[in-house]
């Protein structure tokens, strides 16, 4: 009978600094296992035999492989990979490779920052026939635009973004087959603001989370509650949306509390879900006042999130404030390199911004994007229910990271295409050295990119035929929430063409709300849409039994009884 040997591999990890590493990705070549190393870098693993082999992966860091004698302590030594002293720069949204994109005029509304933004240019598929975007699951543009709308206000141009704004009603969700995580559509539509064109609808559908099966979570509340917080629409309304987030809550779940205004402090440590009453007691009692030391307070909740940490669980800070930073690190650059160094410790970070007149939308989208979370605008109560209650599994529960997708289009069906929204800040396109970064899917979100179509005389003459070529290939790339592992999902996007008409009610509402973006972003594509259209093509697509949809044609109203007579009166000073 034959006997085993057994052996206790172990050894830590660090960096030429002599700084532990933790959360390094070790796979095991042998047993074809994925191992990670602790907080202070440190890992111990049994094996079966003498000698094996590891290969060592961290974001940032050159992969590394080693031969290691199992029963000798282990010093490993990583080296920054020579990308990542770019891996702080402005990261690209939406990428065509070597094109150059115009830039516009930027907008200031009083002490809130956007990033100025470069919209997407036509581009002529025989020269450039891929580009590729980044997929998220924001939707706070809408919500943001809303607020605007809803006081009598002009638009910010830099605060709409499309894809955002699209992404809001959550359009033509489709459940993935069997396990899969995705499930992709595509749609080739008529164009209702230009007859030369079409509409390529390509849909991305993520799976449903169980909430009742998913991992315990480890939730964070990162609570601003600094001066300039002491307004109805801002910690109140924050109070209020925490505490109908608390009654989902389960036994397993976890909440503390780090608060910070003035001082930061631990409001409420580690508290088990069934103690909602304690919990909610907790967010009643926080007043606001002092000063905002947001970077500290970061690191605080960083530290309590790392010290209550859940393996396999949903690990997550959600950060709630109106981005006034006023102590510390401010800028969006640092902010940036902060946020990439603590997410190795793989906890994601979700913001909800609030309140008007310093809104700081550019800090909270960085903070977000770097997290690997996403990113909310709470306008009023109703909001803060639709994004903590209803589409909780959407906004705090991730099926996938790093997600983008790549588009090669056939140069013999289309002429030119645009990417509509998906728009890059001028910084980074400024910077050519930059490449795309994935952004985070929750469950049971839907994503749908939209292209504007110039088509050829050989897709004109065959649009009516079964013999139409694929349009375009679609590869979607992602990483799995628990590990490194990458995966890719191809389609071929079928001519399928039918009028705009003819379609899902949904594609034809998600082209209304993309009219309605252009124009309100003053958009230099948007001169053949005007108000009446927009207005038709929402009336004869909403869901008359959707809130959301029909609270959107009340949208279209007030925004063009606000922008239709400054229009006439510009015309009369003439």
């Amino acid at each position: 009978m034959p006997v085993f040997s057994q052996y206790y591999l172990r050894g830590e990890i660090k960096d030429e600094k002599n700084n532990a590493l933790p959360n390094v990705k070790i796979f095991l070549h042998t047993a074809k296992a994925i191992y990670t190393s602790g907080a202070s870098g440190s890992f111990g693993i049994t094996i079966n035999q003498l000698y094996d082999s590891l290969t060592l992966t961290l974001d940032g860091y050159e992969t590394k492989t080693v031969r290691v004698k199992t029963d000798v302590w282990q010093n490993i030594v990583m080296k920054i990979a020579a990308n990542a002293v770019t891996k702080n720069k402005p990261k690209l949204i939406s990428v065509t490779r070597d094109m150059k994109q115009t830039a516009r005029f930027s907008w200031a509304v009083n002490n809130e920052t956007y990033f100025q933004l470069v919209e997407n240019e036509f581009v002529k598929a025989r020269n450039y026939p891929n580009t590729g975007f980044s997929l998220n699951v924001n939707k706070a543009s809408y919500s943001n635009v809303r607020r605007f709308i809803n006081g009598g206000s002009l638009v910010p141009p830099d605060a709409v973004k499309v894809e955002e704004m699209i992404n809001y009603f959550n359009l033509h969700y489709r459940q993935p087959e069997g396990s899969n995580i995705f499930r992709l559509e595509s749609q080739v539509t008529s164009c209702p603001w230009d007859v030369e064109s079409q509409l390529l609808f390509v849909n991305v559908s993520a799976m449903k989370l169980n909430l009742d099966k998913v991992p315990p979570s480890n939730f964070v509340f990162l609570i601003d509650v600094s001066g300039s917080m002491d307004m109805p629409n801002r910690l109140p309304l924050l109070k209020a949306a925490f505490q109908l987030f608390v009654k989902n809550l389960r036994p397993q779940d976890m909440v503390s509390i780090v608060m910070y205004g003035g001082t930061v402090g631990i409001w409420l440590p580690p508290t088990s879900g069934s103690e909602k009453d304690k919990i909610s007691k907790s967010i009643e009692e926080l007043t606001a006042s002092g000063d905002t030391p947001g970077e500290s307070a970061i690191r605080a909740a960083y530290k309590l999130a790392e010290s209550s940490f859940i393996k396999g669980g949903n690990n997550r800070i959600i950060l709630a404030t109106d981005g006034d930073f006023n102590v510390g690190e401010t800028s969006e650059k640092a902010l940036d390199e902060l946020i990439t160094k603590q997410r190795q410790t793989g906890v994601y970070l979700t913001c909800l911004g609030v309140g008007m007149g310093n809104l700081k939308d550019s800090k909270l989208q960085t903070m977000s994007k770097k997290g690997n979370g996403n990113y909310a605008y709470l306008d009023d109560i109703h909001e803060a229910e639709k994004v903590l209650v209803k589409e909780l599994t959407q906004t705090l529960y991730a099926v996938a990271n790093d997600v983008f997708m790549n588009v090669s289009f056939n140069p013999a069906m289309v002429k030119e295409y645009r990417l509509l929204g998906f728009d890059n800040k001028k910084e980074a396109i400024n910077e050519a050295s930059n490449d795309l970064e994935g952004g985070e899917i929750g469950s049971g979100s839907s994503t749908l990119a939209i292209f504007q179509l110039l088509p050829t005389e050989q897709n004109l003459l065959t649009k009516n035929t079964s013999l139409t070529e694929d349009i375009a290939k679609v590869d979607l790339r992602y990483s799995s929430v628990n590990d490194t592992t990458t995966f890719n999902l191809q389609f071929n996007v079928k001519g399928d063409y039918k009028h705009i008409d003819s379609v899902d009610r949904d594609l034809k509402f998600a082209a209304a709300v993309t009219m309605f973006a252009l124009k309100l972003k003053q958009s230099s594509y948007a001169e053949k849409i005007d108000w009446p259209l927009i207005r038709n093509v929402a009336i004869t697509s909403a869901d008359q039994g959707n809130f959301l949809q029909e609270e959107f044609l009340e949208q279209i109203y007030k925004a063009q009884k606000m922008y239709e007579p400054a229009k006439k009166k510009k015309k009369k000073d003439e």
